[in-house]
């Protein structure tokens, strides 16, 4: 129920397709006399969000504070156990179809798995994915990864792919079940940077301990691009996009109980221990 209604909200609660329907109901308003003043009012708000967001650096002021709250381990641990890959690279509804898996814009999650591999020869790699859209899914992430896994030339003996996991709390679930960590043992996190914060929180909220965050797939350089806008209206609001469905994952998550903080952090309070 959590995965249907989150997915059906943010069909609405996105900030593209929430600024196209406040102009669709401003023209609709204007077809009738008693609401037309109304109408033009809000198609002129909506008019001027639409501008704001997809061309002003509003879409990187959202961003930024999610994709450095985790930086790279540095230095490395010596020693991990197992290398945790998140879905979220690989589109469902198009690998299936085609001959060849097809990597969405995270695509990072995966390329840097063979560098971490050749690093932690021994340590088991677990891809942990399902299908994540509502309709028109033709395969798992699990199974496209495998693909793309097996041309990378792992050793299929120490690749797991958990193929039932649908969204990030299922994704702690499944993947602990499948590996059943140990105290003691170490566990590297892969996932998009504006993605960790709720990633930890949640993995946390699962019971995981050990864990070693790792993100990559930036979207922005840093600091710099907070005065950065867009020459392309549908760039920035695809940023935007991606900002604001994190920042309503963050707070859904915690208010749920699926999550260990509100905006997770590198130090566990030791409350949330």
């Amino acid at each position: 129920m959590f995965f249907n209604l989150s997915k059906l909200f943010f069909i609405v609660a996105r900030p593209s397709n929430f600024l196209v329907l406040m102009l669709l109901a401003g023209a609709v308003a204007l077809l009738f006399s008693r609401t037309r003043r109304l109408g033009r009012a809000v198609m002129v708000v909506a008019t001027l969000c639409l501008a704001i967001a997809g061309f002003s650096p509003l879409a990187n002021l959202v961003l930024l504070p999610l994709e450095n709250r985790f930086a790279q381990p540095d230095p490395l641990p010596e020693r991990v156990d197992g290398i945790i890959i998140l879905g979220g690279a690989l589109d469902t509804v198009v690998s299936g179809a085609r001959p060849y898996p097809a990597i969405t814009t995270a695509g990072e999650r995966l390329t840097v798995v063979p560098e971490l591999a050749q690093r932690y020869p021994e340590a088991r790699i677990v891809h942990s994915g399902g299908q994540g859209v509502l309709f028109g899914n033709t395969t798992t992430e699990a199974v496209a990864a495998g693909r793309i896994f097996e041309g990378f030339g792992l050793d299929p003996a120490l690749v797991l792919l958990e193929d039932k996991s649908r969204n990030t709390w299922e994704n702690a679930m499944e993947t602990r079940a499948l590996l059943r960590p140990k105290d003691g043992e170490t566990y590297l996190l892969v996932t998009s940077a504006m993605h960790m914060p709720r990633a930890v929180g949640v993995f946390r909220q699962a019971g995981w301990t050990g864990l070693v965050p790792y993100p990559v797939d930036w979207r922005t350089r840093g600091s710099q691009d907070l005065w950065l806008g867009f020459d392309a209206i549908s760039e920035g609001l695809t940023r935007l996009d991606l900002g604001v469905r994190e920042w309503i994952g963050l707070g859904a998550y915690w208010l749920s109980g699926r999550s260990s903080a509100l905006f997770p952090g590198p130090v566990q309070a030791p409350e949330q221990k």
